[in-house]
This record gives C-alpha cells, structure tokens and sequence, in this order.
C-alpha cells in the first residue's frame, strides 16, 4: 500500500482565545502535545506521513485561500468551542474540501456533544437512560417537574470531558437544583440537563472498528468516596482537607462486562459513531446499568482510556492507535 499524507486537526492546550467570563475548564477537552506526538508515532508505524494541520481555524484559513489541505485523509480531534455544533467544525470543513475525514461525521458530533438529543437516540434503541429533564432557566429550575426523586445530577447539556461538573453538582433539595442550573446557564451559555444521581459504580466501554465494531475491555472509574462523583470530573477542583479520597466500589463480573459491551454496541449504533468513540455508564443501586453519554471524540492521551487498555494488553499505546487508524483507512477505502 501506497504511503499517506494523514492530517491531524486538533486543539492544544493553552491556544483557546482567551473570553471574559469564561469558566476555568473552557479548554478541559483540548489535548496537550503529547497526544499528538503520539498519533504522528501511531501514524508513521503503518508506513504513513502524518501532517499537522492545527486547529479548525487554520484549516479554515488554507480553505479560505482557495487551497485544499495537502493530505489523502485527515483524522479529527479538535473540539471547538461555544456551541453544540463546535466539534462538528473540522469534519464539515473536511467535507467540503473532499478529504475523507477518520472518527465520526459532523451529524454524529453534535448529536452525542447534546446529552439531551443522545438520551432520546439510545433509549429508542433500548439502552436504559436516567430518568432526566432539560432546564434552561433559573426560572425553569423552581418549577421543574422532578423525574424522579432527589438527589439529582446537574450538568451542562453540550460539554464533555466533565466540563461543568463541581463537588456541587450533585444536588438534595430545591435551592440546590436552582443554584446548579443557574451556575451552568450563567457560565457555559447553555441550558442544564438533570438527571437522576446513580448511586453505584461508574464504567467506561471503548469501542472501535466499523465492519463490525468492537468493544475492548471494561475499564472501571474511580468515585469520590462521600459524594460518590467521578473523581476526574473532582479533581480540578479544590480539594477539602486531606484531598480527594477515591473508592471503585464495583465488581466488573464477566456477566456485567458482557451486558455494558453490549449497550455500548447498542448505543454505538443508534448515534452511527465510526472508527472509535468511548461510551460511560453507570449502575444504580440495583444494578442496572443506565447511558451517560457518548463520547466520539475521545483522549488518546497516554493516561486516558485508550493508554491504559494498551498497559492492559501489555502493548504500546501507539500500536492500540495504529490498529484504530488502519481500521478507519479501511472504511474509506484507503487501507
């Protein structure tokens, strides 16, 4: 096979154009440099050129001159910001220019970034959601129907990554679901997404391939040990006296290993995700598992999921990104 020019469209840390009022994690979904040295790694051991392309702005300009990005296939990371539409970005300009785009389309971005829209999706395919409901007022918030009982989970209803998420997210009464829904309206300009608080453990389920695609191993997450909350989403924050105390209150049997790779299958289908996505869940205090959300535009750092499935299966990270890549070449007919 023929040696490729592969772009990479992404965004580092510390590049967001600096907003007044913008929350401190604004850029918590940007990668750091070493993710992308590692995808150039990834990229060069199946024999082909990686190309820095940069972020959807710079793509934007080369198009803008009338110039196509000098690269057979591009692979997008880049998150964008301030809308529901921000990571649908670099694949629509990719479109446009006729370079086939690795990872999920535009329609797939933005569908999965809206919590609200991607609930409704999978549970018509069957996969159990949280009982939920959309807020987006304060106004709203002092009259919202409850789906259920509290205590209740706030979050914005388009961010990933565990923007918006604070020790204070889960909420006990009234004025706590006030206060939330209006801390997520004021600083992410979006409304907020309520759903039950799911008080067992929490697991996440990467999936990749196409023909068919294939859930690896079941990795689960660390909760903080009084309010139960993902610890990654915690620990940005300032920790009380003593620090975060963690606890992985689960027990991954192979039947319940068996039924998240299956939902997150399932869900992969219903949202028409490619190439790689990561799907979270978590279980209730029966057991069930229930759909958090849908991310297809995930890590590949070396500390993020996809480096410790590599530690897992004792292989490098950058041969785990070099199967994912040469699968997503064979779907446009490049590989």
């Amino acid at each position: 096979m023929a040696s490729l020019a592969i772009g990479l469209v992404y965004d580092l840390l510390g590049t967001l154009p600096a907003a007044a009022g913008a929350p401190a994690d604004a850029d918590a979904e940007y990668e750091p440099e070493s993710t992308i040295e590692v995808l150039e790694a990834a990229i060069a051991a199946l024999g082909h050129r990686p190309v820095r392309i940069g972020s959807p702005h710079a793509l934007l300009a080369v198009l803008g001159k009338g110039d196509a990005p000098r690269v057979d296939v591009a692979l997008n990371l880049a998150e964008g910001y301030g809308s529901r539409n921000r990571e649908a970005w670099a694949p629509v300009l990719l479109e446009m220019a006729g370079v086939p785009c690795l990872g999920s389309d535009a329609l797939t971005l933005s569908v999965t970034l809206d919590k609200a829209w991607a609930r409704t999706l999978v549970a018509e395919a069957g996969v159990p959601v949280p009982a939920g409901a959309v807020a987006a007022s304060e106004a709203e918030a002092e009259t919202l129907e409850l789906p259920v009982p509290y205590p209740l989970f706030v979050k914005p209803r388009w961010e990933g990554t565990s923007k918006g998420i604070a020790p204070s997210s889960r909420v006990n009464d009234r004025a706590g679901l006030v206060r939330e829904v209006a801390r997520v309206v004021r600083d992410y300009g979006q409304p907020a997404l309520v759903e039950a608080f799911l008080e067992g453990p929490e697991y996440t389920v990467s999936v990749i391939g196409n023909d068919p695609p294939r859930a690896l191993p079941v990795l689960q997450r660390a909760l903080e040990v009084e309010s139960r909350i993902g610890l990654h989403a915690l620990e940005p924050h300032p920790a009380p006296a003593g620090g975060w105390r963690h606890c992985l209150p689960g027990t991954l049997a192979p039947k319940l290993e068996a039924d998240l790779s299956r939902l997150a299958l399932a869900a992969w289908r219903a949202l028409e995700c490619r190439d790689f996505a990561r799907a979270d869940f978590r279980l209730d205090a029966e057991g069930r598992a229930f759909f958090l959300e849908m991310n297809p535009l995930p890590t590949f750092a070396r500390d993020g999921s996809f480096g410790i499935l590599a530690e897992l299966e004792g292989r490098r990270i950058e041969d785990l990104l070099a199967e994912v890549i040469a699968g997503g070449l064979v779907r446009v007919a490049l590989g």
